[in-house]
C-alpha cells in the first residue's frame, strides 16, 4: 500500500460500516487519520469503528433527516475531509413502475444527504481554509442504467452539485471532487436483480468488478493534501467502461 499523509486530520465517512465505506476509513486510520463513520445502522458502525482501533469512532445518523446530520456535524469537531459515500440503490425497475416513494428515497439519501453534509460542515473548513470533500458517485451517473433510473438521476445529480460546489470554494483551501466507480461486489448488491448485476459486469471491459479498496486509495490521495490543483472535478474508476 503506497502511504498516503493524513496525519492529524479528522474525517468523516457516511456510510462507513461496510463496502467501500469502510475500506475509505480503514485507508484513513492506516494513513494517520482520526475518522468518524456515519451510519443509519449504528450497531454496524460501532463494530466497524472497533475493527479499526481507538483513530475510529461511530455515530448513527439517519441520513434522509436533516436535524441528525446537523447534530452529527456539531458533535463531530473540526472536520477536514467529508466523504460522501452512503447510498441506496432502491431496486431495479422500469421507470414508470417505480413507486414515487421509492424515488424520493432514492434522491434523498444519494443527492439531498450529501448536500446537507456539506451544508453543515463546509463553514466550518471555509473558516479554517482547508477542507477536502469527496462525493462517491456512480458511473451510472454518467451513462444513466436501464432499469436505475432513481439512482442513476441521484449519481448524476451528485456529479453536478460537486462541479457547483467546487467552483464555488476554488480559492478557499476547500476542494471538492467525486469518483465514478463501476459496481463493486458490496451489500448493496443485496437490493438489485441478479439481471441488473450481470448487466454491469458485463459494461465492465477488465471483467471484474471494483474492489473496495481500489476505491479507498483513490479517495485518499483526493483526500490528501497532494491532491492540490483538482476541484470539481470527476475522477473514473470504472475498469475501462466510462467513454467521457
Amino acid at each position: 500500500m503506497n502511504q498516503i499523509d493524513l496525519n492529524g486530520r479528522l474525517a468523516v465517512v457516511t456510510g462507513g460500516a461496510q463496502g467501500i465505506g469502510l475500506a475509505v476509513a480503514r485507508r484513513f486510520v492506516d494513513s494517520g487519520a482520526r475518522v468518524v463513520i456515519w451510519d443509519r445502522d449504528g450497531a454496524a458502525a460501532e463494530r466497524a469503528a472497533e475493527s479499526l482501533g481507538p483513530a475510529a469512532s461511530a455515530r448513527a445518523v439517519e441520513l434522509s433527516e436533516d436535524a441528525q446530520i446537523e447534530a452529527a456535524a456539531l458533535a463531530a469537531g473540526p472536520v477536514d475531509i467529508l466523504i460522501n459515500n452512503a447510498g441506496i440503490t432502491g431496486g431495479n425497475a422500469k421507470t414508470w413502475e417505480l413507486e414515487p416513494a421509492i424515488w424520493r428515497q432514492v434522491i434523498e439519501v444519494n443527492l439531498n444527504a450529501p448536500y446537507v453534509a456539506c451544508r453543515a460542515l463546509v463553514p466550518g473548513m471555509i473558516a479554517r481554509g482547508y477542507g477536502r470533500i469527496v462525493n462517491v458517485a456512480s458511473i451510472a451517473g454518467k451513462e444513466g442504467n436501464p432499469n436505475a433510473a432513481h439512482y442513476s438521476a441521484s449519481k448524476a445529480g451528485l456529479i453536478a452539485l460537486t462541479k457547483s460546489l467546487g467552483k464555488e470554494l476554488a480559492g478557499t483551501g476547500v476542494l471538492v471532487n467525486a469518483i465514478t466507480p463501476a459496481a463493486a461486489r458490496t451489500p448493496i448488491f443485496d437490493q438489485m436483480t441478479q439481471e441488473h448485476i450481470d448487466y454491469m459486469l458485463a459494461k465492465i471491459p477488465m471483467n471484474r468488478f471494483l474492489e473496495p479498496d481500489e476505491a479507498a486509495a483513490l479517495v485518499a490521495w483526493l483526500a490528501s493534501e497532494d491532491c492540490a490543483f483538482s476541484t470539481g472535478a470527476v475522477f473514473d474508476i470504472s475498469g475501462g467502461r466510462a467513454t467521457y
